[in-house]
């Protein structure tokens, strides 16, 4: 399984293919290993370019090591010519070299891609633990280089705030922060309010000028490790099956909102962090 030599099968044909362009997280609970258990979960063939590698475990990051600018290119690139990539997840960057070199990649891919390939980008800043992940100069990369070639970003209310400098502390300054978000790059934005208090989890889609939400009853108790890369992995998963934008994150919102209700939990770590 997985072996690939230039020639699908029939069956083969018909699966659709994403591409997940992030971090390695050693505990699987996110980062890249959240991303293929997604794909494949959402019937889905998944393919990967690690961009570093993170030594860490639910509620601590304990090292990371970003692999060479050139390497995550190339993976990218020997992938786009051997498989019919029908979409692109983009994570952990970890360098504003690597976020350059991504960008510049995908650019060319668009080129020579017609109709253009759906990008979502998640833009992980920090870690559930609160451990930082990237440097500023990384940041500034995103929004200048990669977050234009976006066809969604999906910021979490930390996220959006370190974008806007400032704090997001209710629905109301939600809506002001995704559409700035919205004009300032041009392209959908995916607000999640997982982060407010009360009893639902209410993101917004800011998208062509309007708004959308999307609501779930908030699993209390769950301290989550993995939810944001596996949304954005289960979005980009059905992007590649076709779906619409907002088909795509509402069965990505049914799909995140169980994997939290049917936790995995491992009562060793110290943490007591629970991954999905």
């Amino acid at each position: 399984m997985g072996k690939y030599d230039g020639r699908r099968s029939q069956s083969a044909a018909t699966v659709p293919v994403a591409l997940s362009v992030a971090g390695s997280d050693s505990s699987a609970g996110a980062g890249i290993q959240a991303d293929i258990k997604t794909f494949s979960a959402r019937g889905v063939y998944g393919l990967t370019a690690v961009t570093c590698v993170v030594a860490e475990i639910p509620g601590k990051v304990s090292r990371i090591e970003p692999v060479s600018a050139k390497i995550v290119s190339e993976q990218i690139e020997v992938l786009a010519k051997s498989f019919p990539i029908a979409a692109i997840k983009v994570g952990l960057l970890c360098s504003a070299e690597i976020v350059s070199a991504v960008a510049k990649t995908i650019l060319d891919l668009e080129k020579m891609s017609a109709p253009r390939i759906p990008l979502v980008v998640d833009p992980v800043f920090v870690a559930t633990s609160g451990d930082p992940l990237i440097d500023p100069a990384a940041i500034e990369t995103y929004e200048k280089e990669l977050f234009p070639l976006a066809s969604l970003i999906t910021p979490n209310l930390d996220e959006a705030g370190r974008l806007l400098g400032t704090k997001i502390k209710d629905r109301q300054s939600m809506h002001h922060a995704g559409k700035e978000l919205e004009n300032r790059f041009g392209t959908g934005i995916l607000l999640k309010g997982g982060h407010l208090a009360g009893e639902r989890a209410v993101d917004l889609l800011f998208t062509n000028g309007k708004v959308v939400e999307f609501s779930a009853l908030f699993a209390h108790g769950v301290a989550t490790h993995g939810t944001g890369c596996t949304y954005s992995a289960a979005i980009t998963a059905d992007l590649a099956k076709g779906l619409s934008l907002e088909e795509a994150i509402s069965e990505a919102k049914k799909f995140v909102t169980g994997a939290i209700r049917n936790h995995f939990q491992w009562g060793k770590l110290h943490a007591l962090r629970h991954s999905i």
